[in-house]
Formats: structure tokens, C-alpha cells, sequence
């Protein structure tokens, strides 16, 4: 398998990101490290065959037409430009069935929607116990951004976990370049100090 697997790492006005891709279609993508190099390596962490390849090679060594889209695409999105990702195609050999369902279902929220892993969990006809195991499949997600787990949010629409780079507050970010803000909660009594 070496080889069979390649890289790119690529600036976007959110920052440096990483996008992983076999024949088949992206199999990772990474979100904005601080730097290029945390990105990297963050990326090569479950990848560690992968091979570089740039934005400027030519012939066999340059991304593919659909792997430009995609960076083209993700570029787009950091730059605040509503962006659909389900056209891009997505190697997610070895992911059980479960976890497939969940990400398809993911995949239909669009841009500045939001649904939650308890209403994932029933619309794939699995109950809301199921909700924590929707949970699991977005913190597993090999190709954030691309299958939207920035969208998908805890019981009573609270933001939940996040387990990219900056946590919450990048899902928050996110959200936000979608139109999607949390306000904090107005206080239930105002003391007038006396």
C-alpha cells in the first residue's frame, strides 16, 4: 500500500490544511493547524505512508482534477463563500456500516444548518441511545469538513465536543463563517443594587 496514498498540504485564509487522497477519493482531511508543519504532521499521524505531493508539480505528481476541486472547494469555504461538498468523492474503506450510514447522513447538511447526533440516530432508524455511538462516528471522522461534523450538535442544540485542532472553538469558528452563532444565555434576573 505505500505509494498508493498521497498528500497536500495548502494554505487557506483559516490556515494550513492537509488533504490525503488514494485512487478511490479523499480517505483524510485535515483542518487548520497553527502552523503548516502541525498540520502535517497531524495529518501523517494515521498516514504515515502517505507521499507529498504540491499544488505546482506537473504529470503524474500533481492532485488529480478532483482532489484540485476539493482543495479549490475547502479554500472557498475558509474564505466564507457557501460551499457543497457532496460531490467530492471519499475512500472510506474500512469504516463499518454504521459509521457509513452516519456520515452519509451528515453529508446531507447543508451549509448553515445544523442537526444533532440524537436526531442522526432516528433518522437512520437506530433509536436516540444510539445518539453517543453518531457522537463517536463524528469525533472519528477521517475527513472533517468534507462529511460536516461541524453540523452536527449535542442534545437541546448545545455545540458538544470537537476533536480538531482548537476543539469547540474551532467547531464555533466554523459555524460561524456559516452564519450559526451561539449567544451566551441572557441572565434569568437582573439585580438593579439595591
Amino acid at each position: 500500500m505505500p505509494g498508493d496514498i498521497r498528500y497536500l498540504i495548502f494554505d487557506t485564509a483559516g490556515g494550513p490544511c492537509g488533504i490525503a487522497w488514494t485512487a478511490t477519493g479523499i480517505v483524510r482531511f485535515q483542518l487548520p493547524g497553527e502552523d503548516a508543519a502541525t498540520t502535517r504532521r497531524l495529518l501523517l499521524r494515521r498516514l504515515p505512508e502517505a507521499e507529498p505531493r504540491t499544488e505546482t508539480e506537473a504529470g503524474a505528481g500533481a492532485p488529480p482534477p478532483d482532489v484540485a476541486r476539493a482543495v479549490d472547494a475547502v479554500r472557498r469555504y475558509f474564505a466564507g463563500e457557501s460551499v457543497d461538498f457532496t460531490g467530492v468523492a471519499l475512500d472510506l474503506a474500512g469504516q463499518s456500516d454504521f459509521f457509513l450510514k452516519v456520515y452519509e447522513a451528515a453529508r446531507r447538511v447543508p451549509w448553515g444548518r445544523t442537526t444533532t447526533y440524537g436526531t442522526i440516530a432516528r433518522d437512520l432508524g437506530a433509536g436516540p441511545e444510539m445518539a453517543r455511538e453518531v457522537g463517536q462516528a463524528m469525533a472519528k471522522n477521517p475527513v472533517a469538513l468534507i462529511i460536516p461534523c461541524h453540523r452536527v450538535l449535542a442534545a437541546g442544540g448545545k455545540v458538544g465536543g470537537f476533536s480538531a485542532p482548537g476543539g469547540s472553538s474551532s467547531k464555533l469558528k466554523m459555524l460561524a463563517l456559516e452564519g450559526i452563532s451561539f449567544a451566551p444565555p441572557a441572565p434569568a434576573q437582573q439585580s438593579f443594587g439595591f
